[in-house]
C-alpha cells in the first residue's frame, strides 16, 4: 500500500502513542477533580497546553481544546458572531474554505448575517486587494485558511490580517489545520485573532483539536455545561487526545525545517512524472513556496475522479479526488471551480499528499499507477 492521503489523516506516531499511554491507564482521573488523581490529569492537560502554545508563539491561556478542527472552526465563527449581540452583522470568507467554515458561515446567514465570499485566482490564492472593498462597518469576522486543504496553496494571511485591521474593526480567523508542521506559524507575526488546529493531521489522534483565541477576544461558547476550558468549551477534557495533540504539535514544529524540503522534492518528482506521462494533465495550486511541500495535485480533463480513485486503490495507491460524493452523485470540487476550472476538468481532480514515511520508490510506483489509470479511463470503449 502506498499512502498518499496525509492531508486527510495521518498515522499516530510512536512518540505520541507513548505519551498518551499514561492518560489511558494510570493517570485516568477527571482533570476537574480536586483529589490527587484529578490533579495529575490536570497537569497533563496543562503541559499539553503549554506545548501547543509554544508551537504557535502564543500564551497558554489563549489555547482552547476542542473535539477537532471542525468544532474549532464552528467555535470561531459562531462564537464571534454570537458575541456581537442580537443584531446580525457581516462575515467575509474565501471561496475555497473547508466546509467547516463555508457551511457554518452559510448557516449564520439563516440568522440574518450577511456573507461575502472572496474569489481566488487560478492558483487558489486570495488577492489582498480584493479584501478591503469587501469590508464593512459591521464586518465582525474575516476567515481565510492559512493553506488550502485541497491544493495546498498558502494564503497571504499576514497581509490579509493587516488589511482587515486597517480597514475595519473585524477579527481575523485562519484555519491552519493543514499548515502546522509545513510552514512556520507565529500568531503574532500572522496578526490573527483566532487560529484552528487539528491533531490527526500531524500524526496525533483523531477527535481533538484546538482554537487559539487572542487574549481579549469575546467569544460565545458553543458547548455549555461545567465551564471547562475557562468556560469557552465545557465537557470533561479528552486527556489522552490532548496529550497527543501537545506532543504531535511539538514534533511537527521541530521537524518542519528538515522534513519539508524532503517532502517537497518528492512531490516535485511526482508532479514531473505524472505531467510527462499525461501531457494534458494540469498541475493545480500554486508553484514553489506558494504551495505546501507535501502536496501534489492534478486535474485530468474528462476523467471521472471517482473512477480514477477506484483504479488507484486497486493498484495499491491511496489518494483523494478533488470531487465530493453526495447522494450518490459526483460533484466537481468547489475549490477547483472557484479557481476557474470548467466542471469537466474540476471533476477530474486528484490530491496526492506525502508524509514522513513516503519514499522515492513509492513516488515512482505511484506516478506509474496514475499514468496507467488515466490512460485506461481514456481508452476507447469497444463497440
Amino acid at each position: 500500500m502506498i499512502y498518499l492521503d496525509h492531508a486527510a489523516t495521518t498515522r499516530v506516531r510512536a512518540e505520541v502513542r507513548r505519551a498518551m499511554a499514561p492518560a489511558l491507564d494510570s493517570v485516568f482521573g477527571n482533570p476537574s477533580s480536586a483529589h490527587a488523581g484529578g490533579r495529575a490529569a490536570r497537569a497533563l492537560v496543562d503541559a499539553a497546553r503549554d506545548q501547543v502554545a509554544a508551537a504557535l508563539g502564543a500564551r497558554a491561556r489563549e489555547i482552547v481544546f476542542t473535539g477537532g478542527g471542525s468544532e474549532a472552526d464552528n467555535l470561531a465563527l459562531r462564537g464571534v458572531a454570537q458575541a456581537q449581540g442580537e443584531r446580525p452583522g457581516h462575515l467575509v470568507v474565501s471561496a475555497i474554505e473547508h466546509e467547516a467554515v463555508l457551511e457554518t458561515a452559510r448557516a449564520l446567514t439563516d440568522a440574518g448575517w450577511a456573507l461575502t465570499v472572496l474569489p481566488v485566482d487560478g492558483a487558489g490564492r486570495v488577492d489582498p486587494a480584493a479584501l478591503a472593498p469587501a469590508l464593512r462597518k459591521d464586518t465582525a469576522l474575516v476567515s481565510v485558511m492559512l493553506a488550502s486543504n485541497e491544493v495546498g496553496t498558502v494564503q497571504p494571511v499576514a497581509e490579509l490580517a493587516r488589511v482587515t485591521r486597517e480597514h475595519s474593526r473585524a477579527l481575523f480567523h485562519t484555519d491552519a489545520t493543514q499548515a502546522l508542521g509545513k510552514v512556520p506559524i507565529d500568531v503574532a507575526a500572522l496578526g490573527v485573532d483566532l487560529l484552528t488546529l487539528s491533531a490527526h493531521k500531524v500524526y496525533g489522534p483523531k477527535g481533538v483539536g484546538a482554537l487559539y483565541v487572542r487574549r481579549g477576544v469575546a467569544l460565545r461558547p458553543q458547548v455549555t455545561g461545567g465551564g471547562q476550558e475557562r468556560t469557552r468549551r465545557s465537557g470533561t477534557e479528552n486527556v489522552p487526545g490532548i496529550v497527543g495533540l501537545g506532543v504531535a504539535a511539538t514534533l511537527a514544529a521541530a521537524e518542519q525545517a528538515s522534513e519539508q524540503p524532503r517532502q517537497r522534492a518528492l512531490c516535485d518528482r511526482l508532479r514531473a512524472l505524472v505531467l510527462a506521462g499525461v501531457p494534458s494533465a494540469l498541475a493545480t495550486g500554486a508553484e514553489g513556496a506558494g504551495r505546501l511541500g507535501n502536496f501534489a495535485t492534478f486535474a485530468f480533463p474528462d476523467v471521472p475522479g471517482d473512477l480514477l480513485l477506484v483504479r488507484l486503490d486497486q493498484a495499491g495507491v491511496l489518494a483523494s479526488a478533488g470531487s465530493a460524493c453526495a447522494s450518490g452523485s459526483v460533484a466537481p470540487s468547489h475549490v477547483l471551480l472557484a479557481m476557474g476550472l470548467p466542471p469537466t476538468v474540476a471533476a477530474g481532480g486528484l490530491r496526492c499528499t506525502v508524509g514522513r514515511e513516503t519514499t522515492e520508490a513509492e513516488i515512482d510506483r505511484a506516478a506509474a499507477a496514475v499514468v496507467e489509470a488515466v490512460r485506461a479511463l481514456r481508452a476507447p470503449v469497444p463497440a
